[in-house]
């Protein structure tokens, strides 16, 4: 009974059950070499030359355990047996053989009779061998059958070195396992040999597609690893194309006991995100830099409960910052971020303030007691079809709300300021983008007049950088939503492309160009590639396992106002300038005279308080001229 609870728990025999299992094979395998030397020897006359057989089965059947345990023939799990342990069990074999041979010819030499029959003995040896070699075929192969009846999907593993190998050993180890592996997919620099760890290794190229086909393969799993090793959104696009669905696995390297692996690991392998198709190779910063300009100082980051705010609280930490001012205008996303980062951070110190950028006296009250050294100013608005229907809201906050950050930094002496803009702000088609394009505006021309007057002012570094993968509302989590539900996926227009980066690979940017800044610039970055929205949307269908146009239909809905099809990272008169960081540009833009841009900023935000939208983008317009608005009521400002 103890033997079929612990099949049940575990769902694989365990060690000394296998041994068991063998020691009764070797029995039969004794009693049928006794029964095949009957028809060959009489027992009854070489009685007197030999031990009684019982003394002979005991004798071999000890040489035959001792044999085992020296080499493991039970450690291993019997439906995932291979040609290694085939080779264990023959050495084993061969072993216990070979030494009661040697005996045999000791006790002759010593008491002139063979205990053992040394016929006897030659012939249990194939006999054994293939009982044990059977045993093990004879349950892989029922595996495998009750594997394929279950249902249980099969995966090829893309990788042959020691990640692919452990993941196999994983999957083969786990109780319930939830995937078979069948195979390995070798790159181009991979062995190719026939067979590694008992499973085929194939090439990828195009009969591997075929191959998996005939065989009802559907899914590939990749370590994080290898992700790292290859160019994701170029390597693994062959297998969306060709409807595989591909797996990703925690961060592991080996496993010296697969028997103790935690089963829990197994459920934790998921289908990849797209997330993991766009990311790009890791970003390095100069952390000293970065340590030098925040360590020990109070650090203020406004909107630090959104997505940008967040992660760069997060990464601020590593460079021990005295204490952390999280001012934020959302009450529920501020407490749950508060919470995670006293877990998270235990040693640190955390302000979280509830205030609203857009109530100077509030702002003021802050940089007087708290004393900011470093502000990353993320608040915003910044959804553009919301903008475009409420831009009185997206100058108060985007415009009112930087000029009361900016003129409190500037009357409390913070030494760097670092603003958090966009690629929307370049040739602006929409009120977002040219609320924060007026922003850049004040920033910069407040610079230029301060330090006219002294050389040691604040420091005003303006970053711009385009969409951000996951942030909240962003394209990504809606299009999952709405796979989730089953479809439509909607697109907006079928050759809308965007740039896309990670949020931490923004957020380490955003913390090297605030050290690299000396005040007045902007900074743009490498965006990479721009990604087509329609190849996003069904990437994404097939990494969920469904098929375009098929599972999941993508309709098409127009632009939404403001939007444009192409975003820009620079105006066509700005021209760019190398940093010592290859992915940092700054960008050469018109200056503006302060004086000027405080009177038309002012009247701006006057304007905005008496709900006369129209009078507000006019003004908006005279600002920044190039701002020509797309798919908006306001189009016929333009024309007029």
């Amino acid at each position: 009974m103890r033997l079929f609870h612990l099949k049940a728990q575990s769902d694989y025999l365990p060690r000394w059950g296998v041994l068991l299992l063998d020691i009764l094979l070797c029995t039969i395998a004794f009693w049928l070499c006794t029964w095949i030397g009957s028809g060959i020897f009489d027992y009854k006359m070489i009685a007197q030359f030999v031990w009684p057989l019982w003394k002979q089965y005991m004798v071999i059947i000890c040489v035959q355990i001792l044999a085992f345990g020296i080499f493991h023939t039970y450690t291993g799990i019997l439906r995932y047996s291979t040609f290694i342990d085939t080779i264990k069990i023959l050495l084993a074999n061969v072993t216990t053989s070979v030494a009661l041979l040697l005996f045999n010819s000791a006790m002759q030499y010593y008491t002139g009779q063979h205990p053992i029959l040394n016929t006897l003995l030659l012939i249990y040896l194939p006999i054994a061998f293939v009982l044990l070699f059977t045993l093990r075929v004879g349950v892989k192969t029922l595996s495998e059958i009750l594997s394929d009846e279950r249902g249980t999907p099969r995966v090829m593993i893309y990788g042959t070195q020691t990640a692919g190998i452990a993941i196999a050993k994983m999957l083969r180890a786990a109780g319930n396992t939830p995937y078979r592996p069948v195979g390995f997919i070798a790159g181009p620099k991979e062995r190719h040999s026939y067979e590694l760890a008992g499973l085929n290794v194939r090439t990828l190229d195009k009969k591997l597609f075929e191959w998996m086909a005939a065989r009802n393969i559907h899914h590939v799993i990749i370590s994080p690893i290898k992700m790292r090793e290859i160019e994701p959104s170029r390597d693994l696009q062959v297998f969306i194309d060709h409807n595989i669905r591909i797996l990703t696995t925690p961060y592991f390297t080996q496993f010296d006991n697969t028997n103790d692996i935690d089963a829990q690991r197994i459920g934790r392998i998921d289908a990849i995100r797209i997330e993991d198709l766009l990311e790009r190779p890791q970003i390095d910063i100069n952390t000293e830099n970065v340590r030098q300009i925040i360590q020990k100082k109070v650090v203020l980051i406004s909107g630090a409960a959104g997505s940008i705010g967040s992660e760069l609280v997060r990464q601020v930490q590593r460079f021990e910052p005295q204490v952390t001012i999280l001012l934020e205008i959302a009450e529920s996303p501020l407490h749950d971020l508060t919470l995670d980062l006293q877990k998270q951070f235990p040693d640190n110190r955390f302000i979280p303030i509830i205030a609203d950028i857009r109530n100077r006296a509030r702002i003021e009250q802050i940089f007087n007691e708290m004393r900011p050294d470093i502000v990353y100013h993320a608040a915003a608005y910044k959804h553009v079809p919301l903008m475009e229907s409420f831009p009185n809201e997206a100058i108060q906050t985007n415009v009112l709300g930087t000029k009361n950050m900016a003129d409190m930094a500037v009357k409390y002496g913070v030494q760097r300021f670092v603003m958090i803009s966009t690629d929307k702000a370049v040739n602006p088609t929409n009120i977002m983008g040219a609320s924060k394009r007026i922003a850049e505006i004040y920033v910069q021309s407040l610079f230029r007049k301060l330090h006219a007057e002294n050389k040691d002012c604040t420091k005003f570094i303006t970053t711009r950088f385009g969409n951000v993968l996951g942030s909240n509302g962003s394209v990504i989590p809606y299009f999952r939503k709405q796979i989730a539900a089953g479809g439509p996926v909607t697109v907006t227009h079928p050759e809308i492309i965007r740039y896309f980066m990670t949020i931490p690979e923004a957020c380490c940017l955003v913390m090297e160009a605030g050290t690299l800044g000396e005040g007045g610039e902007i900074f743009i970055f490498d965006m990479g590639k721009p990604v087509k929205i329609i190849d996003l949307a069904r990437n994404m269908i097939r990494l969920a396992g469904y098929t375009p146009e098929k599972d999941i239909s993508i309709v098409f809905t127009g632009l939404r106002p403001g939007e444009k099809l192409y975003e820009e990272l620079l105006n066509q008169k700005e021209l760019t300038i190398p940093t010592s960081h290859n992915k940092i540009m700054i960008a050469r833009v018109r200056e503006f005279d302060y004086e000027q841009v405080q009177k038309q900023v002012n009247k701006l935000i006057e304007t905005s308080q008496l709900d006369k939208p129209f009078t507000t983008v006019t003004l908006m317009k005279n600002i920044v001229p190039e701002f020509i608005s797309k798919n908006s009521i306001y189009e016929q400002l333009d024309a007029q």
